[in-house]
């Protein structure tokens, strides 16, 4: 329970920040299945905005706007995470997507096309087109898949000792993914850098690129497979 005080500094941030929570919110929903609320996202975002105002330590540099940022992100995310909306089906054949990606550029030498992938699956395009539609929905955040996650974010407010391992191996992960995304396919490279860059949501990203918002979320999630096949020890 707050204490009066404690409810009139939450009520402050809850109208100060309240506009972050819904970008935030709206970003992610792109993602989403249709049965997952965007006003239940919304009150998820809110708490993490509440856990930062209570957590923050002015001490440790950063600006409150990027610390409530990562802990709006991540109350979102547990929520979905506890859901745990999506088939196991939808994992596997995302991960049977990924491991052919990974085949054919292994014995190519060159990107996997669109139609290579359903071969070597044995799936029709139609088919291929719908797992990155449905795989699209479990990777909300980032890069989860590759093994980062917005708590490595939060060590700037943690024991430094403690996360130098971490911070190594995170650093070494940003610089092989930076080398990945540079090496993905022109439009891929370009819904990545409007998505989560730019910040633009799949509908514009859609406008701008001159094609459907449906195609946009499949360059997505073809991207993010590609990625994963390439950096996947």
């Amino acid at each position: 329970m707050y204490s009066s005080q404690g409810k009139h500094i939450a009520d402050q941030l809850v109208e100060k920040y309240a506009p972050l929570v819904k970008k935030i919110a709206y970003h992610m929903s792109a993602r989403l299945p249709a049965d997952i609320h965007i006003d239940d996202i919304i009150q998820s975002g809110l708490i993490g905005l509440l856990s930062a105002g209570k957590n923050y330590d002015p001490k440790q540099g950063a600006q409150f706007e990027t610390y409530a940022t990562i802990r709006i992100r991540g109350a979102i995310l547990d929520e979905v995470r506890r859901s745990d909306w999506a088939p196991k089906s939808v994992h596997k054949k995302a991960r049977d997507l990924s491991a052919s990606i990974q085949e054919i550029e292994r014995r190519t030498g060159r990107d996997a096309r669109d139609i290579e992938v359903a071969q070597e699956m044995g799936i029709s395009l139609d088919e291929y087109y719908q797992i990155l539609m449905d795989g699209n929905s479990c990777r909300m955040l980032s890069f989860d898949d590759l093994g980062s996650d917005d708590t490595h974010s939060l060590g700037i407010f943690e024991d430094r000792q403690q996360n130098v391992v971490n911070e190594v191996l995170e650093d070494e992960l940003q610089q092989r993914l930076a080398q990945a995304i540079a090496g993905l396919p022109e439009r891929e490279r370009m819904v990545m850098s409007l998505y989560y860059d730019t910040e633009m949501n799949l509908k514009e990203v859609g406008l701008l690129m001159g094609v459907s918002e449906s195609r946009v979320s499949q360059l997505l999630s073809q991207a993010q497979l590609r990625l994963r096949a390439r950096i996947n020890d």
